[in-house]
């Protein structure tokens, strides 16, 4: 079978054909560079991740770009909160969102751009819009985007013009002929530092963040390109105003493929600075090994809601010891995969099904099955090279299992102990709660002739 995708533009899952035979060129929308990331935009990375994993897993070429926004009203009011240099705000957030996304296993994609490398190519942009009418400069200094001109707009979201229209509040404000339009170039303040400004044909100011991705997405993939992606809470203005822009310059297809992937939620709200109800990836790293969340996170399809709570987390780091349990059982031999072998070949067929993760974990357990079945190092090693796929099991199998344990080997003979003396006391409810209370912190005890001894729970 053939990979297919969901096409949010055409609301349908379709057959992937890459425009250039064998080469994957694709786009996401990355971050913006004010604070540290959370679980919600760890969730986009490794959608995306796993989508760049299993393209070039199927033999492709894969040229993966994921920008960063380096300039936006939010970064300036941060570093101005904190008394230091847009730049210095924005290479130490870059620095720590590569730390916290790397102990993830995120990969690094193959061109990361900063928006203010490209505000050239975002002014020539600009230019050609406004060439086309389909731009003009407003009376406050802004160079807006008139959305009424560009035909098909609302295409992406499928919000029809007259439902925007009926979504108004205000009034026509900021020098704009429409409320629908957007600013693609923001005219200069008196009170934003220099670095926020740029000199050009349109005057001093700086690119809206719409503009930014269009402008990117193009100097580095080209006009057309085979997948654009990010999370579905950029469907709509963003995306839509992207297509918009580009199209309208170019007269043609931004993307072929538009992919957005599920929000995380706590307690069925969205996750989000905006709501506060977010945890940063570096502190839910201090509570559960970084696997695990990756395992958290890609066992749920990319498309789904994802509910965070530790309880998830406590299921998902206990489904992922009885994979490495298997491998810790028979040590995995180097293999290439066949395909065609029947658990490659419904894992591929998982995959190959809008990168249907779910479906592709449970065939990892089905192959551990099969593992502590036969003792096969191939077997084994197939479990290992699919994992891969995912960016999951590629640790020591031992060291993994052992590092899990949330007790030492004191603590833990301590317990058993008072549990032989609550047992001799003939007070079996303390005895089972003893029992009970390691079983929670992931500590089996197995009782013998020999005595009580003790594993990782599986």
């Amino acid at each position: 079978m053939s990979l297919r995708i969901f096409n949010t533009l055409t609301r349908s899952l379709q057959p992937f054909t890459p425009m250039e035979p064998g080469h994957v060129r694709m786009y996401v929308c990355g971050m913006t560079i004010y604070d540290l990331c959370h679980i919600g935009h760890a969730r986009m990375m490794m959608a995306f991740d796993v989508v760049q994993r299993w393209l070039k897993a199927s033999g492709l070429q894969v040229t993966y770009v994921r920008n960063i926004t380096d300039i936006d009203d939010k970064i300036i009011k941060r570093a101005l909160e904190r008394g230091i240099t847009i730049r210095q705000l924005t290479d130490e957030m870059i620095a720590a969102m590569h730390t916290d996304i790397g102990a993830l296993q995120i990969e690094p994609p193959s061109v990361e751009p900063r928006a203010t490398e490209y505000v050239p190519q975002m002014l020539s942009l600009i230019g050609e819009l406004e060439n086309k009418g389909l731009a003009y400069r407003a009376s406050n200094g802004d160079v807006n985007y008139s959305v009424r001109k560009f035909q098909g707009y609302g295409k992406l979201s499928g919000k029809s013009l007259d439902e925007l229209r009926a979504g108004e509040r205000v009034a026509v404000l900021d020098g704009k002929e429409d409320p629908l339009d957007f600013v693609l170039w923001k005219s200069a303040k008196a009170d934003e530092p220099p670095e926020a400004k740029w000199d050009s044909v349109f005057g001093t100011g700086r690119p809206g963040w719409h503009i930014e991705c269009s402008a990117m997405s193009c100097a580095t993939l080209g006009t057309t390109f085979d997948i654009h992606g990010g999370g579905a809470d950029l469907q709509f203005p963003h995306h839509e105003n992207e297509i918009a822009q580009s199209e309208g310059a170019h007269g043609q297809a931004l993307a072929n493929v538009w992919m957005h992937n599920g929000f995380v939620r706590v307690d069925n709200e969205k996750m989000s600075k905006s709501l506060g109800n977010f945890f940063t990836i570096r502190d839910v790293l201090k509570q559960y090994d970084a696997e695990t969340v990756r395992f958290f996170i890609v066992r749920a399809h990319y498309r789904s809601a994802l509910n965070y709570s530790d309880a998830h987390l406590d299921d998902a780091r206990q489904a992922l010891k009885r994979l490495y349990t298997a491998l810790g059982q028979v040590p995995a031999a180097e293999v290439t995969v066949d395909w065609s072998n029947p658990f490659a070949a419904r894992f591929k067929a998982a995959m190959d099904e809008d990168f249907g993760t779910p479906e592709a974990i449970a065939v990892l357990f089905d192959l551990a099955g099969e593992v502590n079945r036969t003792k096969s190092p191939e077997t084994a090693g197939l479990l290992k090279a699919l994992g891969a796929c995912l960016g999951i099991l590629q640790s020591d199998p031992r060291a993994y299992l052992q590092s899990g344990a949330v007790l030492d080997e004191s603590t833990i003979q301590q317990r058993i102990a008072d549990r032989a003396a609550a047992k001799a006391a003939k007070d079996f409810a303390k005895a089972d709660a003893i029992r009970q209370e390691l079983l929670a912190q992931g500590v089996v005890l197995k009782d013998s002739a020999a005595g009580t001894t003790w594993e990782a729970a599986q």
